[in-house]
């Protein structure tokens, strides 16, 4: 393990991408639909000592879930490219306020929660808002799916000039290979490390 980077916990946030029960919990959307991988599973269990120790060391964590937004009748607004992808998706789904769009229990509560309704966690929502108003300038990204809402997220982090850190074991894809390379594409966008070196990290900052 190398020498753990610089950061400021009190100008850092974790930020959690989708970890929500319609995604992980087998009752949920994707897991009524056989829809999960292991790798994925295991995020939750990894993640929450990285935010138990960022929160005790005086940064915050935000979580950012993926959002069916109702329309007329309660069917879900969906854009026509994901209902081809995701055709199990229906009524009740990500849906605002339900137990399917809650973060999971391992890592409930957040302290700041931003309803998702594409791919950033940016895009429209009001994450560079509450980023600004605590004085926020470094990023430790975890979550679903790799190379959709996390590299996306990170993209438009790295054009805000937003300093980083991609947990390359605390995000996962549903194929193991789709992951690894998007590991390679984004390393000049932005630092990557295990959740391990990024607790050292924390503690050598405290």
């Amino acid at each position: 393990m190398t020498a753990p980077a610089r950061l400021d916990p009190a100008r850092s946030a974790l930020l959690t991408i989708d970890l929500q029960n319609d995604f992980l919990h087998p009752e949920g959307a994707y897991g009524r639909a056989g829809q999960t991988a292991p790798a994925i599973a295991a995020l939750p269990g990894r993640i929450a000592p990285l935010a138990a120790a960022l929160r005790d060391a005086g940064g915050v964590y935000v979580s950012a879930q993926f959002t069916l937004v109702p329309g007329p009748g309660g069917a879900p607004l969906i854009a026509p490219h994901l209902m081809a992808l995701r055709p199990v998706l229906g009524k009740g789904d990500f849906a605002p306020g339900g137990w399917g769009h809650a973060l999971v229990d391992a890592l409930a509560p957040a302290d700041y929660v931003i309803e998702k309704v594409a791919y950033s966690a940016f895009w429209q929502t009001r994450l560079d808002y509450i980023l600004r108003a605590l004085g926020i300038d470094t990023l430790i990204v975890g979550g679903i799916v790799t190379n959709g809402g996390v590299a996306s997220t990170l993209r438009d982090a790295h054009l805000r000039n937003i300093d980083t850190v991609m947990l390359t074991d605390g995000c996962a894809a549903f194929r193991d290979e789709v992951h690894e390379a998007t590991l390679v594409s984004l390393a000049t966008v932005t630092r990557q490390m295990t959740c391990a070196e990024a607790l050292e990290m924390i503690g050598a900052a405290t």
